[in-house]
Formats: structure tokens, sequence, C-alpha cells
């Protein structure tokens, strides 16, 4: 009888007879691929063309009872695992080498509620397809900035967004949530149901819990004034301050980000973009002081449905592309600072490289730092050292650049990070998670001795259970 070569949560090399595996599979409503099945490779494969990984197993799931099934095979096998949603992660946590990926990409199923403006969504959906079903009916929610994107882990891990601003980050829109425990019971979190997990499951990722099924609180969202401007990098000083005096003083209803970068001429540039949201009648004396700047290389800022915003990155950052991530939060720009961001556009390695800075403010400011997972709530941009490529020849030559721009920009940054935008720390140490959470730190850590004390559930930015 054939036998499958699986890795366990210890990273031991265990042995699975095939008729065990066949009885999961009956099991399973979705599929179950081994390396040699047809779309294995396909399913593989996310959206950082960096991550190479092989699972020996993948279950492609088709609801909450599919997950089930694999969380309890799996504790029974006590085999390593990864919970995919998007597969948009930098790091590719959502797939481990060796293990059993539950993959829930097929799971795309959502439900808007018009009169109650909600919506109950599966976590295998992408932005663009909520997006798309909740403007059907002129409403939406905070959700990211790039449609490819998936709602589950953009959401578990706070979720900026181009409506942060008015309406807080995509967990602060999150009502309830569907979680699979990593002992394989279904339960409901919410603000009257397992609080305490609806606290940690705001901010803590695959931490906790496997979601599979978010209920969202939606916000008439009509057409929005948005698009980007862009100058020679030869005028970044003064279009940096300019970002950073118009982002600290405007209204909720605005969003910004900035970004240095290369235009596709070849040209180093720096850019603008901006999302307002508010009465359209108003909105362009509201970004007046940005659009009536200097004369830009290229300007496309405009009345348009959001959806279509929500494009505006797509085609900058493809799925399949190398890339790779440091990232932190920024208070401010300063005049060093913004001279040392400079500096680093200069050396970028690849016309496809990018550094940006996101804005957050408003609502998702003011929400107290404990009353979510999500501890970063004040008025601050996340700056992102973000190299790429096409060419995997150059992967070892845009980590360099990435990692020495990083080095250089230290002064300027908080100890504070945004755990979507972590790379892959590599287990060295539990520093960069304790900074993603803060203050947070200690109640996430005796949340996930309470829900996973065995830590299970290690596909994620890890937080060990407390001692």
């Amino acid at each position: 009888m054939s036998q499958l070569r699986i890795i366990t949560t210890n990273g031991s090399e265990r042995s699975i007879k095939g008729a065990a595996i066949d009885k999961l599979a009956s099991e399973l409503r979705g599929q179950l691929l081994r390396c040699d099945d047809p779309g294995y490779d396909v399913a593989r494969k996310v959206w950082n063309g960096m991550i190479d990984k092989r699972p020996a197993l993948i279950a492609r799931c088709a609801g909450a009872a599919d997950v089930i099934s694999c969380v309890r095979f799996a504790r029974e096998y006590d085999l390593l695992v990864s919970v995919r949603g998007g597969g948009h992660h930098y790091a590719g946590k959502s797939v481990c080498a060796g293990g059993l990926m539950i993959d829930l990409s097929p799971m795309k199923g959502i439900r808007v509620d018009p009169a109650a403006r909600s919506a109950q969504a599966q976590p295998g959906l992408r932005l663009g397809e909520f997006d798309r079903e909740t403007q059907a009916f002129g409403l939406a929610t905070t959700l990211g900035v790039n449609t490819d994107t998936g709602i589950s882990g953009l959401t578990l891990g706070g979720g900026y967004g181009w409506l942060g601003g008015k309406f807080g980050l995509a967990c602060d829109n999150l009502l309830s949530a569907d979680v699979v425990t990593a002992d394989g019971n279904l339960v409901v979190a919410s603000a009257t149901e397992n609080e305490d997990l609806f606290w940690g499951i705001r901010g803590a990722g695959a931490n906790l819990g496997i979601v599979t099924s978010f209920e969202y609180r939606l916000h008439p969202v009509g057409p929005v004034l948005g698009g980007m401007m862009v100058y020679p990098l030869a005028r970044g000083r003064e279009v940096l301050r300019l970002f950073d005096e118009f982002s600290r003083n405007c209204p909720d209803e605005v969003s910004t980000a900035a970004l240095l970068l290369t235009t596709p001429t070849g040209d180093p540039a720096v850019a603008i973009a901006v999302c307002y949201s508010g009465p359209l009648d108003q909105g362009e004396k509201v970004l007046q002081p940005l659009t009536g700047f200097a004369a830009p290389l290229a300007k496309d800022v405009a009345v348009q449905p959001y959806v279509q915003l929500q494009t505006l990155f797509d085609a900058v950052w493809p799925p399949g592309r190398l890339y790779y991530i440091k990232s932190s939060v920024v208070r401010s720009l300063e005049e060093d600072a913004i001279d040392k961001y400079l500096d680093c556009a200069r050396t970028m390695p690849t016309p496809l490289s990018a550094i940006a800075f996101q804005q957050l403010h408003g609502a998702a400011s003011r929400v107290r730092s404990d009353d979510t997972a999500f501890p970063h709530r004040y008025d601050h941009y996340n700056l992102y050292v973000h190299p790429a490529t096409d060419d995997p020849a150059e992967a070892g030559k845009i980590v360099r650049w990435g990692r020495e721009c990083w080095d250089a920009v230290q002064p300027f940054v908080d100890r504070a990070v945004y755990v979507n935008a972590m790379e892959d720390a590599g287990g060295k140490s539990e520093q960069p998670v304790r900074d993603a959470y803060g203050p947070n730190f200690e109640r996430l850590a005796a949340l996930k001795k309470r829900f996973d004390p065995t830590n299970f559930l290690t596909g994620n930015q890890n937080i060990k259970p407390s001692a």
C-alpha cells in the first residue's frame, strides 16, 4: 500500500498510509491534491513569485466542514499546516513546505444585505470580487488598495485602505466571524460571543483560528475623486513635504499615499496618490493643495467608480512578480528622513522597485489601541521598502538593496510594524512580532495559550503561547 511522506509540527518527517489519505479525500467536498495531481502546481503558487514551496498535500476546501476535517486530520497525525486565503502575503506564510496546506481560495461565496448594510463573505474572496458585489448596491467597506489581495489575511491583520480615514480599518468593520479553532470546532466570534477571540482575530492574523466566514459592516460609497500625480524625482523633497503637510491636515474623507518609483519611460519619479470619498461638489476644493501643485509629469485625478480606483496599483504589483519588503511605522516625514529616502530611491535595484508611504488617520486612529489586537492607533504612515523584479536572477540584488535601504532609514522609523507587511522573520527572534503588537502582545500570547496551546497554527507571523 502506498504511503506519503509528510512533515510534522516539530519538523520531522513521518509516513501516512495511502488509505488514510484516501479517507480524508472522501470526506472533503473539495479536492485533495498530491504533488503529482493535475492542478497541484497552480494551487501551490501564491502572489509573491519569490515563494516556491511544495506542500505534501493541498486541501482545496469547499466549506467549513472541509476545514474541520483537515484540522482534525492534521491533529491526529501531528502535521505541519498552513492556511491560504488569497495567498497575497509577502512572506508566503500561506503555503508550507512538506506539510498540509488548507486552501480556502475556492470559498468565494458572498451575500450582501443592503437593508442591514452588511455582507457575509467567505475567506477565498479577493478585494475586487468583494467590492464588485457590494458596489452593486452602492456600498463598500475598507479593504486594501490592490484588487488581487485576499480579504481574509488583510482583515485579520488589520486592513488599511482608501476608506480607512472615514470608516476605520477592515478589522474595525468586522461584525462577526465563523472560526474553526485549533481543536477542530466551529465557533462564532463577535462582540457578544467569544468576545476575547473576536478581540484577537482583529489583528492577530491566523494565530488563533481559521476563519471560514466574515460578516462586515458596509457603508454608502458612491463615485470617488482620486488618482495619482507624478513628478520628477528632482522635485522629491518639496513633493514629500507637500504630501506630509497635506496628510497631517486632511479630513477623514481623504486617504493618501506617496511613492518613490520609476516611470514607464525609465525616469525616477515621486508620486502622490489620493482618494476623496466625501461629497463630490467639495472634492476639488479639498484636494486643491495637491492637484494645484506645480506641473506634474503625469496627472490622472478624476471622479470615478470606487471599484476603478481600487485598481490603481494593480498593474505595478501583479501576481507572480518577485517581491521583497521591509516595513515600519513612520509618524512624519522629517527633513533628514526625506533626504535619506531620496538617496535610497536614486539607487533602486530595478525599475519595478518602489518606496511607498500609506496613510493611517481619521476614524482608524480614533480607536483605542487596546480595543482590537491591531495596536497602531495614531496618525502615521506605513513605510514600505518594496523592491521587485521579474527576473529570478535579480532576487539576491533586490533583497540586498531592501536591507541596505532599511538599515539607512532606521533612525527615522518607529519600533512598530504592520503585521501584513512583515517579511519572513525566519524564526530567529520574536521581536518583530512583538513590534507588530506592542502593548497587546502579552494578551495575545495568553489568548494563544487558550485557543491554540500547542501552537498548532504556525503558518503565520507566529505568536507563541504564553508560559
